[in-house]
């Protein structure tokens, strides 16, 4: 997977504004998330949210007059393998968001810009400079406060989006050495195909396997079978299918348009986001540990953008 980094061409400003408009239409995405976890099982989010965003990506597509080869393309290699990466990231994270606080999950699966710099450094040869490499150990620092020792952050379920961390860091790293030149669509319908596909394979394989006793009963969300969906859980379903096209295309422009090891700074926005709709929508207000870690990630975007100066 080693590239020459001057091969890539590069545009900072917009990398940097689609990822941070990628990381507010995440949080949104996830307080859905959390709010439904509820009423429909995982699985069948992913199965049902699927079987709405396909004909949805194609329907634009075709208005558009960009849907030729589109196909083709999503089902290549390396669209279908970072496809694979990211629903495994989303998969862990939102298997524990009805577990843990939207923070804690965010701030666990935000170790993911240490893996981006580290396989930028030894996998594409993009360098990442001392002051990339300050500014990315000061952000995680700032999610090491934000998880504060002792609390549920480090529960089980605050592994899940620990290791979906490091299958983000591999799917942007792919965007970037692979899927440079691969269309935004062609991308987004990969990643919708792979997505779909996993919950219904799951679904299937529950459906087959019956999980009973107490784990099932206990985690209805991630063993149980599919719910009743009334007319109001098909609305979620048509936004969440909405907001995956979107963030399928933002995030993958984001990191063709600029240095992988960049732009996962500026991802930090999204722990900023959350704290606001933890305020606003769940009441929460946040402690001085979390108004620490913003500072430290804050700071450390300062840092990246003063490599990029240099």
């Amino acid at each position: 997977m080693s590239h020459g980094a001057e091969s890539r061409p590069h545009n900072i400003a917009g990398g940097v504004l689609l990822i941070v408009a990628a990381a507010f239409t995440i949080s949104i995405q996830d307080v859905v998330f959390k709010l439904h976890s509820s009423d429909l099982t995982l699985w069948q989010i992913f199965a049902l949210r699927g079987i709405l965003a396909v004909p949805m990506l194609f329907a634009l597509l075709w208005v558009r007059d960009t849907h030729r080869g589109v196909l083709r393309a999503a089902l290549g290699k390396w669209p279908l393998l970072r496809s694979v990466f990211i629903t495994t990231t989303f998969l862990a994270f939102y298997a524990a968001i009805p577990f843990l606080s939207l923070s804690t999950v965010g701030a666990a699966n935000y170790i993911a810009p240490v893996f981006v710099m580290l396989l930028s450094a030894y996998a594409i040869g993009e360098a990442v400079g001392p002051f990339g490499l300050l500014g990315v150990l000061l952000g995680f620092a700032g999610v090491i406060v934000l998880l504060q020792p002792g609390t549920d952050a480090f529960s089980a379920w605050a592994i899940l989006p620990i290791v979906g961390a490091g299958f983000y860091a591999l799917a942007h790293i792919t965007t970037r050495a692979k899927c440079q030149n691969t269309p935004l669509p062609a991308l987004a319908l990969s990643q919708t195909i792979v997505m779909l596909a996993a919950g219904v394979i799951v679904s299937l394989l529950l459906l087959w396997l019956k999980p009973q006793g107490g784990l099932a009963r206990d985690f209805p969300y991630i063993l149980g079978q599919w719910s009743e969906v009334e007319w109001t859980d098909w609305l979620v379903l048509l936004l969440l299918a909405g907001l995956a096209i979107v963030i399928g295309m933002m995030l993958a422009g984001a990191y063709q348009a600029a240095p992988p090891a960049l732009i996962s700074t500026f991802e930090y926005s999204y722990l900023a986001f959350v704290a606001l709709w933890d305020i606003l929508v769940f009441g929460l207000s946040p402690g001085w540990a979390s108004v620490t870690g913003m500072i430290l990630i804050v700071l450390a975007g300062l840092l990246a953008l003063k490599r990029r100066a240099r």
